[in-house]
């Protein structure tokens, strides 16, 4: 099945963070789809709320963030505790820290409140720049007429715009080469159904969302030639943290035949980081996976072991995909010759 080409530009109209009136505005993604609604984040502690409580997420846009929290922060006169603070919002997603050392070594050099808002809104832009040119290096991979299966959101929210996996899939669907797009629910944050399903719909981009317990039966059928997913971390072997349930999708990938993708922008990589047991794994309150919708579901008593993020072995993953290129087949080799020996 061919795809009809589709025009980019009307693929592009969400944004999750906005900078105005001396704030930073935070499209709070706990109130989606049902509601649209700003939190607006007068200084560094509110963002950080806004980090841990998951009213912002994604890796990129955690960063992008956390730079802005930086920024009130100096006008507050509070820097370098609110920037440790800051760091201890979320642990796992590199992108916190890369943004708030390039914030740091900012202010290092003597960058006024100003400066630092600048170098903020350059972490924002440059994002939006990698998003583009990893979707076009991503979607040039693409059999014309693919079915493809996304995990958790990895768009716009996710990011400064336009987004990292899902980026791919919008430049896809642009290029007529997307036939079908299925999204994961995400358990138990639902991202795929609240989030995912939500930011798709506003581009008139058609997917149909499955449980994640359908994933590897969906596969079986050959409805799907290419799973497509973010990382939050990919450390220098190649191996990739990302949400909860990306691992079962590379395993069932990999049993039949379908190929498996990660789009991550630099600033996700972590050369420091040897391999997928040096990256630290945050555990939630099991109550996030008792209950669903604010109900409990599971008895009382009943127990819950509740990781946000798992780790996919190198081995599975077909394709790396950031600004800098395509990685095929990534191992601690090939990410040291595209990437260096430290993270950059």
């Amino acid at each position: 099945m061919l795809a009809e080409p589709r025009d980019l530009s009307a693929l592009d109209s969400v944004r999750p963070l906005r900078w105005q009136d001396d704030a930073l505005d935070v499209l709070d993604q706990r109130r989606l789809p049902h509601e649209t609604a700003w939190l607006r984040c007068l200084d560094a502690d509110a963002v950080c709320a806004a980090i841990r409580a998951l009213a912002v997420r994604g890796a990129p846009a955690i960063g992008i963030a956390a730079a802005y929290g930086a920024v009130l922060a100096a006008r507050a006169g509070d820097f370098a505790d609110s920037v440790a603070r800051l760091r201890a919002a979320r642990p796992t997603a590199v992108n916190l820290m890369w943004a708030l050392d390039r914030m740091s070594a900012r202010a290092a050099c003597g960058a006024d409140a100003e400066h630092l808002l600048e170098e903020a809104r350059a972490i924002e832009a440059e994002d939006l720049a990698a998003n583009h040119a990893m979707g076009h290096l991503g979607a040039a991979l693409l059999e014309q007429g693919a079915g493809v299966l996304t995990h958790c959101n990895t768009g716009a929210l996710a990011t400064a715009g336009f987004g990292t996996a899902l980026g791919v899939i919008r430049a896809g669907v642009a290029g007529g080469r997307i036939a079908r797009v299925y999204a994961g629910e995400t358990r138990p944050w639902l991202q795929g159904a609240r989030l995912t399903a939500w930011e798709l719909q506003q581009d008139g981009i058609i997917a149909t969302l499955i449980a994640d317990s359908a994933a590897a039966a969906l596969m079986r059928t050959g409805a799907v030639q290419w799973v497509i997913v973010g990382a939050d971390r990919v450390a220098a072997n190649g191996d990739v943290a990302n949400k909860i349930g990306t691992y079962a999708l590379a395993l069932a990938a990999r049993h039949h035949g379908v190929r498996f993708m990660v789009v991550a922008p630099v600033s996700s990589v972590d050369m420091a980081a040897r391999s997928g047991d040096a990256i630290e794994i945050e555990l939630r309150d099991a109550d996030e996976v008792l209950t669903c919708g604010g109900r409990r579901i599971a008895p009382m008593g009943a127990a819950a072991w509740n990781p946000v993020f798992d780790i996919t072995p190198a081995a599975l993953i077909d394709v790396l995909v950031t600004e800098r290129g395509v990685l095929h087949k990534p191992d601690a080799a090939g990410m040291r010759r595209q990437f260096g020996a430290m993270h950059a």
